[in-house]
């Protein structure tokens, strides 16, 4: 599915992904952790295209793509959810979900919210007519991830999902990521510092100053790589 390759990233002279090697299995939930500062997000915005690489490759599904623009990936199947949400506050949850659309090229008029969505997020049914904005902070994040579902995604990225959201909403979204993965064959590539959404994955990656230092199943996931790469 997703194949990273010895991937090095610059911000100006400043190198911060050095030789980054990650694999996401077809229909995988895959969980990078880290502490602070280590380089995640940046490598989430590389495999989106926010940030191009200097040496290395990206491939989706076998095609090189570190060098298409966010749109064509997105139109290619990535689908992204940033840390911070970044959902439209005076825009309607509904009109927010519709957004979702555009990702794949496809048009906003006349179209409909599948029914899968909301079987995934019941709250949002309720929400539709609501300004983003005024939702709480978990119900944006589900809205989030609800508007990058809408694009049909092959693969999922989600950037700490579960930051500064309450622990309740917490299972609700690891449910619904699970979900995801075991109904709609749908990888899943996300950061995350919460220790029982991090388990939920299949496999984990630990970074350390920019590079991989350490990866295998989660369910072998040993203590010590926990109070060394897990923030507390």
């Amino acid at each position: 599915m997703l194949e990273i390759s010895d991937l090095n990233v610059y911000y100006g002279e400043s190198h911060i992904l050095r030789n980054v090697d990650l694999h996401v299995p077809a229909g995988k939930m895959v969980c990078l952790i880290g502490r602070n500062g280590v380089g995640k997000t940046t490598l989430m915005k590389s495999v989106i295209g926010l940030l191009k690489p200097r040496t290395g490759y990206i491939a989706l599904d076998g095609e090189i793509i570190d060098r298409k623009s966010p749109d064509l990936r997105a139109r290619m199947g990535i689908g992204y959810v940033p840390q911070g949400r970044e959902i439209i506050p005076r825009l309607t949850v509904e009109e927010n979900l519709l957004i979702g659309l555009e990702a794949r090229g496809n048009s906003r008029q006349s179209a409909k919210i599948p029914s899968e969505i909301f079987e995934l997020f019941p709250v949002l049914k309720t929400m539709l007519t609501r300004m983003g904005g005024d939702l709480s902070g978990g119900q944006q994040q589900q809205l989030a991830i609800a508007r990058a579902l809408m694009g049909n995604p092959r693969l999922l990225v989600l950037d700490e999902p579960t930051e500064g959201i309450q622990p309740s909403i917490i299972l609700d979204i690891e449910a619904a990521i699970r979900q995801v993965v075991a109904t709609m064959g749908v990888s899943v590539l996300l950061v995350e510092q919460h220790l029982h959404f991090v388990r939920q994955a299949d496999i984990y990656y630990a970074m350390q100053k920019g590079g991989i230092v350490a990866s295998g199943a989660t369910s072998e996931l040993s203590q010590d790589t926990i109070q060394r790469f897990l923030a507390v």
